[in-house]
C-alpha cells in the first residue's frame, strides 16, 4: 500500500514509490514526475458508453497513432508539410463513403417516392394509403437537414458584419491565409469550444466562438485556434460534406426510431423482435461508414492542425492544444462562478454586479495553472487518450505532433492594438451571456 498524497505533502518527504523529490501540488495534484506515482488519482465516474461510440473511440486511438507515424514531415516553419499540396477528401475510402451516403439518402427518396405512390395510387384501398402516409412521415424525420442559424436568445449572440468589422477582417484574413472563404455569421456564446459549421440550403458558414474557451487564449492562439477550424474547409473533410455528414444524421435517426423500449407487455416484446434486424442493419451501416471516414477525420484533424501553426506559429498551436487539456478546469470554474452569483456566496456578496469582471477571472483562472499541472495532465491524456470528442485524434498524439515541428514565424501576427479593437467589439456580447450565465 502507498503512501497517500496528502501524507507525502505534510511530511514533505520524497515518492514513496522511486523515492525522488516530489513536488509539491499546492491546490493541484502532488504526484511524480519521475515514476508517474499519484499522476492519476481521480476515480472516474462514466457513463458506459454503446456499441458505436466504443468502436468510434477504439479506431480513433488506432488511427490516431497510425497517421501520427504517417505524417512525419515538421508542421510548420517553412518545412514540406508547409507547402504540401492540398489533399484530396475523396480516395478510394472517400469514394465508397460517398457512394454508401449516397444510398442511405436513396432510402429516404424512395420512402418518400413509395409512399406517395400509395397515397395517390391507391387512394381508398384498404389500409395502403395509411402505410403511405406513414413512408412519407419516416421519409420527413429521416431528411437531411441543412442546419439553422442560433437565435440571439441572450445565451447567445449573434453578431453580423456590420456589427464586428474589425473581427470579421481578421476572419477574413484568416481564411484566406488558410485558402478558403470566410463566414456569414458569428455567434457568441459561453461554452468551452469553437467551430465552424454550416447553415440553410445553401450552406452559409457560421463561426461558433465559445467564451470559455476564448477568453483563456492568448491573441496568437486565437489565430491559432480560427486556423484549425478555417482548416477543415480547407482540407476538405467528408464528414463535414453535407451528403455524408446527412447520412449520419440519418443513421443517428434510424438508430433513436429502432432504440428497444423497456418491455413490460408480449406486444413491446413483440416490436423489439420485429425491430431487432433492422437495428442491426442500421448499427453495421453506421460501422461501415465509421471505418470509411474516421481515417480520412482523424488526417483532416491532424492538417488542420498543421493550418493552425502554419496561420498562427508551432508554439501558439501547442498552447491552443494545453488549453483543451484544462477544458473541464474551466468550465468547473464557469460553475462555480455561476453558482457563488446565484447563492449570494463570494461573488454577489463581493460585487454589485457578479457578471463584471467573469471572463477576466476566468482567464486569471487559466493562466493560474502551473506548468507541472499541464505536464500531469499530458500524461494522464496519454493514459486515458483525451480526446475533443470520438472523431478526434488524441489529444497529446495531436500536441505531439506540434511540438515536433520547426518553430518558425507565424502568417499572421495579432498585435495589441488590434487584439484590443476586436476585445472591444466583442464587448457587448461579452457582457451579455456573463448576465445570462451567472442568472442560470
Amino acid at each position: 500500500m502507498t503512501e497517500t498524497a496528502q501524507a507525502v505533502r505534510a511530511a514533505g518527504r520524497g515518492c514513496p514509490e522511486c523515492g525522488e523529490p516530489v513536488a509539491e501540488g499546492g491546490r493541484y495534484v502532488t504526484w511524480c514526475a519521475a515514476c508517474d506515482w499519484n499522476v492519476d488519482p481521480e476515480v472516474r465516474d462514466e457513463e458506459s458508453p454503446g456499441r458505436i461510440e466504443r468502436l468510434r473511440r477504439r479506431l480513433a486511438r488506432e488511427y490516431g497513432e497510425q497517421l501520427l507515424a504517417d505524417l512525419t514531415d515538421p508542421v510548420a516553419g517553412g518545412g514540406a508539410d508547409a507547402h504540401a499540396p492540398r489533399p484530396s477528401p475523396r480516395g478510394a475510402a472517400g469514394w465508397w463513403a460517398a457512394v454508401l451516403a449516397s444510398t442511405i439518402h436513396g432510402i429516404t427518396v424512395a420512402l418518400f417516392a413509395g409512399g406517395l405512390w400509395l397515397l395517390v395510387a391507391y387512394w381508398g384501398v384498404g389500409a395502403l394509403p395509411v402505410l403511405g402516409g406513414l413512408s412519407i412521415g419516416l421519409a420527413v424525420v429521416l431528411r437531411p437537414r441543412f442546419g439553422r442559424l442560433p437565435k440571439d436568445d441572450g445565451r447567445r449572440v449573434l453578431l453580423r458584419r456590420a456589427d464586428a468589422p474589425r473581427l470579421y477582417a481578421l476572419l477574413d484574413e484568416v481564411a484566406g491565409a488558410v485558402g478558403t472563404s470566410g463566414v456569414r455569421a458569428v455567434v457568441i456564446d459561453a461554452d468551452v469550444n469553437a467551430s465552424v459549421s454550416t447553415y440553410g440550403l445553401r450552406q452559409h458558414r457560421v463561426l461558433h466562438i465559445g467564451l470559455g474557451l476564448w477568453e483563456t487564449l492568448s491573441p496568437q492562439e486565437r489565430i491559432a485556434l480560427l486556423g484549425h477550424e478555417f482548416g477543415h474547409y480547407a482540407h476538405g473533410d467528408t464528414r463535414h460534406s453535407l451528403l455524408v455528414g446527412g447520412a449520419f444524421q440519418s443513421l443517428d435517426t434510424w438508430r433513436y426510431t429502432l432504440a428497444p423500449e423497456p418491455a413490460h407487455s408480449l406486444t413491446e416484446h413483440f416490436v423489439n423482435l420485429v425491430t431487432a434486424l433492422p437495428r442491426l442493419l442500421v448499427d453495421g451501416l453506421l460501422v461501415v461508414l465509421e471505418h470509411l471516414t474516421l481515417r480520412g477525420s482523424q488526417r483532416a484533424e491532424y492538417l488542420a492542425d498543421s493550418t493552425a501553426a502554419r496561420t498562427a506559429g508551432a508554439e501558439a498551436a501547442a498552447g491552443l492544444m494545453d488549453r483543451l487539456l484544462i477544458g473541464g478546469s474551466i468550465a468547473g470554474e464557469l460553475r462555480r462562478e455561476a453558482v457563488a452569483a446565484r447563492t449570494r456566496i463570494g461573488g454577489a456578496a463581493r460585487r454589485e454586479d457578479p457578471a463584471q469582471g467573469l471572463w477576466e477571472r476566468l482567464a486569471a483562472h487559466a493562466a493560474s495553472v502551473p506548468d507541472h499541472e499541464y505536464e500531469r495532465l499530458r500524461r494522464v491524456a496519454e493514459r486515458r487518450g483525451h480526446q475533443v470528442d470520438s472523431t478526434h485524434p488524441p489529444t497529446h498524439l495531436r500536441r505531439r505532433r506540434l511540438s515536433r515541428g520547426t518553430l518558425g514565424g507565424a502568417q499572421i501576427v495579432l498585435d495589441a492594438a488590434r487584439a484590443a479593437e476586436v476585445d472591444a467589439e466583442l464587448d457587448g456580447a461579452r457582457r451579455n451571456v456573463a448576465r445570462e450565465l451567472v442568472r442560470g
